[in-house]
């Protein structure tokens, strides 16, 4: 490659580090805040939480990667603008289109990283994470064995401990039981066990007392014991055959839909070739993105006032190739056999960046003519 496209080549991927850094972060963050009320509330450890929010990374890098190589693409063009790089370059005779020339090298390059990750990285994860959290609603324990919190395990229970001592002893337990319409039971007790049997995990009370309220007529019945075991195993969600979503499917197996993949994700056919589609789609649409970038603030040429106008521009193309994704996207769905419309907004993009390319090499064509003014 020549020295230019080498330099130029350095200055987007260092770029593109920072942003996508900066942006996966943000995302990130955003995301783990929700994840974090959501496992620690349930009793789940800081382990977990780190588990999870890796696991959602592929899929946030994967949102990310278009977007950080428009902003590298353009915070560079813009750059190089304002220093007369590109002006010099252009007077040495390099036209438009092959000043673009690394551009397309880099925006390929993140294809190619948006590929594996659409194809191989989002799924496996997907699946990953769909795994980790049917395990996490069956675990019993880690939802019970949570100190000072009033929990609910399952639908009309509350469940409270006040203390857990290091030997597994739970102390101050508080359980209300109102699954029946007819009755509502609460147990309490100074000490408490949780034991696994053969018939599952019980709850055994030591020296507490049961309270059962008579919801029809009002009354209050009290039973003090000496021990009482209780069925906790009722409580776990039984290990079922789980139903895969969407995405977690191999990109093969969205583009050729079974009847038996239909009733799996409950989607229909076309939903999921097109959905197998669109990762192609987002993948090529990080070229697009960097090269609309470039090739929309090289219309401006150079100026001392910087590319305001033209990014703007960018911003504002970017945005209508969503539109186009959208559209594309819609239309698709609606007919199976136009699945070729998802690929609406790459097309669109190829259009805009020649465009673009075109009036950059040809700025004369869309000049005013003046004529001259007598003195």
């Amino acid at each position: 490659m020549a020295r230019f496209d080498r330099y130029m080549l350095s200055q987007l991927f260092t770029l593109f580090g920072f942003f996508s850094l900066v942006l996966v972060l943000i995302y990130w963050i955003n995301r783990a805040v929700r994840l974090f009320d959501q496992l620690i509330a349930d009793g789940q450890t800081a382990i977990v939480f780190l588990e999870f929010t890796a696991m959602t990374l592929p899929q946030i890098i994967r949102i990310v990667l278009p977007l950080a190589a428009f902003v590298a693409a353009t915070y560079v063009t813009n750059r190089m603008s304002s220093d007369s790089e590109l002006t010099v370059v252009q007077a040495t005779g390099y036209s438009a289109f092959r000043l673009a020339r690394p551009v397309l090298v880099f925006g390929l390059i993140v294809t190619g990283m948006m590929l594996v990750l659409t194809h191989f990285l989002a799924p496996m994860s997907s699946a990953r994470l769909a795994e980790r959290s049917a395990e996490i609603s069956r675990n019993m324990t880690a939802r019970l064995l949570t100190e000072g919190t009033f929990t609910n395990p399952a639908d009309g229970i509350t469940f409270y401990i006040r203390e857990i001592t290091p030997a597994g002893e739970l102390l101050d337990v508080f359980l209300s039981d109102n699954r029946d319409a007819d009755q509502s039971i609460t147990y309490t007790t100074n000490r408490a066990y949780l034991v696994r049997t053969d018939n599952g995990p019980q709850l055994v009370m030591i020296d507490g007392m049961a309270q059962t309220l008579d919801t029809e007529t009002q009354r209050l019945f009290t039973t003090t014991f000496t021990d009482f075991a209780f069925d906790i195993g009722a409580l776990i969600p039984e290990a079922g055959v789980r139903n895969r979503s969407s995405r977690e499917l191999t990109t093969l197996e969205l583009l050729n839909p079974t009847p038996e993949l239909e009733a799996e994700t409950g989607r229909s056919a076309g939903a999921l070739i097109v959905e197998g589609h669109d990762r192609f789609d987002q993948a090529f649409l990080a070229t697009v993105a960097a090269l609309i970038g470039f090739a929309t603030l090289l219309t401006g040429g150079f100026s001392r006032f910087g590319l305001w106008r033209q990014i703007i521009a960018a911003v504002f193309l970017v945005i209508v190739v969503k539109v186009l994704e959208s559209t594309g996207a819609g239309i698709a769905r609606a007919n199976p056999a136009l699945w070729p419309m998802v690929y609406l907004p790459v097309v669109g993009g190829a259009v805009i960046v020649w465009t673009s390319l075109f009036a950059a090499s040809r700025p004369y064509l869309f000049k005013r003519r003046t004529s001259g003014v007598p003195a």
